[in-house]
């Protein structure tokens, strides 16, 4: 076939099932197809059928791009695959203020104009101890909007240690520099003692920033002051300590910080996570001094970041269930994931293994999503043939696993029950000629 020989689209869009579709659909579809025919004939090869190209390419066009999946990596935060799953009170929430209007920055009892942020402060400073709170849409936008709010133009102390590079190369001498701060970096990587702060502090010095390294560990000849000495050494020269706790907590989860012990320490600032260890949505999460969080939330940034009704509600719903900490274990995916006895993992792995031939391999599961980088999760997975991960990943719903040593393993620690069944047909299809 030459360049000259393929159909147009309007030909194309005779077909009866092109036709039969919303036409910008239909057409795009068509383009496509031809296109990538055009490509394939100047490679000197046939393009085969156009019809069949463009339906295939409609039928793309009309999946939804983005897709639950079923996480059998053992990766429980797993940043690629949407952080953490919401609890059902959780997605209720959502669901109520969602599907119909709401009273979102509306004060219901004196008719006026509200604050979006008053739907979840009243919880976040009972669970952390704080004096105020507000909500903006990530943890990064968090501490931009803290240093651009309390810092802008002046110098921000921090440890060479704590210099970290979040997700998709983001840096924090990047966040410090966009929001119009000076970056004054005290210690060495491995060694920062509170005199390194203490000797740093000039008259253009703002506040000391502590950052939590939440995705690594340095191990062996370290040292870092504890919160209780930086607020001293800030307080001593009338500065403010703002903690950037990353991922967070409210609970206790391993050795993370939690917030209300950030707090408790002495931080006059805490900026954490709203969609990790706390288990909710994306969130930006800052609680501290009343007079400090006001600033923030009359900076002009502030409207830029905010969170929107759908992840307060969310937000909401997984907070309610923190007020009862052995309710937030039971009902939080990643708390219950977490806490879970390994003789139930290793029950699901063997009863997937069972419907698939599989074979039951113990394993290592992980927290992920920047928190505790060293923790080791004991758990349990069907291992089976490393071929199916890519015809397994392609299927509906695409199941992800983990390949090692010649084996596809699927981690039964961040399969839920239900989906064990679900993952069981996948391998099943993923198997047939």
């Amino acid at each position: 076939m030459h360049l000259r020989d393929l159909p147009s689209v309007d030909r194309l869009l005779g077909d009866d099932v092109l036709g039969a579709a919303p036409r910008p659909l239909a057409a795009a579809a068509a383009r496509s197809a031809l296109e990538r025919a055009r490509a394939t004939i100047r490679a000197g090869e046939e393009p085969g059928d156009l019809v069949a190209l463009a339906r295939a390419e409609l039928q793309r066009l009309g999946t939804p791009a983005l897709r639950r999946v079923l996480n059998a990596t053992g990766v429980i935060v797993h940043t690629n695959l949407g952080r953490a799953p919401l609890a059902e009170a959780a997605l209720t929430r959502a669901l109520d203020v969602g599907g119909s209007y709401s009273n979102l920055e509306l004060d219901l009892e004196s008719g006026t104009r509200g604050s979006r942020q008053d739907h979840v402060a009243d919880a976040l400073c009972r669970l952390t101890g704080a004096e105020a709170a507000l909500v903006v849409n990530n943890n990064a936008a968090a501490v931009l909007l803290a240093l651009a709010a309390l810092a802008a133009g002046r110098e921000v102390v921090v440890s060479r240690g704590e210099l970290i590079e979040i997700g998709d190369g983001f840096r924090i001498p990047d966040v410090l520099a966009h929001s119009g701060a000076r970056m004054v970096e005290v210690g060495t990587t491995n060694r920062t003692r509170a005199a390194d702060f203490e000797r740093a502090i000039g008259p253009e010095t703002a506040l000391l920033l502590r950052v939590h390294q939440s995705n690594f560990r340095i191990v062996g000849f370290t040292e870092s002051p504890t919160t209780e000495d930086l607020a001293q050494v800030a307080h001593d020269a009338s500065l403010w300590l703002v903690d950037d706790l990353g991922s967070g907590s409210l609970g206790n989860v391993g050795d993370e910080p939690t917030a209300a012990s950030s707090i408790a320490s002495g931080a006059d600032l805490v900026c954490f996570s709203g969609d990790k260890l706390l288990g909710g949505p994306q969130a930006g999460i800052v609680v501290g001094r009343r007079a400090l969080v006001e600033r923030l939330r009359r900076h002009p940034l502030q409207r830029a970041l905010r969170a929107d009704k759908l992840s307060l509600a969310a937000l909401e719903g997984t907070l309610a269930l923190h007020e009862d900490p052995e309710r937030a274990r039971a009902e939080i995916p990643v708390l219950r994931m977490l806490d879970e006895p390994l003789e139930r993992v290793r029950e699901r792995a063997e009863r997937l293994a069972g419907l698939v031939g599989g074979e039951v391999e113990e394993t290592v599961a992980r927290v992920g999503g920047g928190a505790l980088p060293l923790a080791e999760l004991p758990s349990a997975a069907c291992a089976i043939e490393e071929e199916l991960a890519a015809p397994l990943r392609f299927g509906d719903p695409p199941v992800l696993g983990i390949v090692r040593d010649g084996r596809l393993l699927l981690d039964a620690r961040t399969l839920a029950e239900p989906e064990v069944d679900e993952a069981a047909r996948a391998v099943l299809r993923a198997r047939r000629p």
